[in-house]
């Protein structure tokens, strides 16, 4: 027998949608994907507003201009990150609001 075919005995194959419940299926958020996606949006916002910041003229006078772009950058991913857990922990609140 071949690696492509299949045997013909399949009885103990059985579909999914015989076994599980539709209804009993808890559709829970992947907390994961959100912070990700939190800290990746955090990232880019960050570096963005602190190099707009950076480059205006009230900027000019800054010393170390890559510790404010540093700092900032952290505590704005750092925000969004929390944001973003907060959005999949309400998530997970509306996937049980139904039971």
């Amino acid at each position: 027998m071949s690696e492509t075919q299949v045997p013909s005995d399949s009885s103990d194959d059985v579909e999914v949608r015989d076994v599980i419940d539709p209804t009993s299926v808890r559709r829970a958020p992947r907390y994961k994907a959100f912070f990700w996606t939190g800290a990746l949006v955090g990232i880019v916002l960050g570096l963005s507003l602190s190099l707009y910041l950076v480059n205006s003229p009230s900027g000019a006078a800054m010393m170390k201009p890559g510790v404010y772009v540093t700092v900032l950058t952290a505590f704005v991913t750092m925000v969004t990150t929390l944001l973003a857990g907060l959005f999949a922990v309400i998530a997970d609140r509306r996937s049980l609001r139904g039971r």
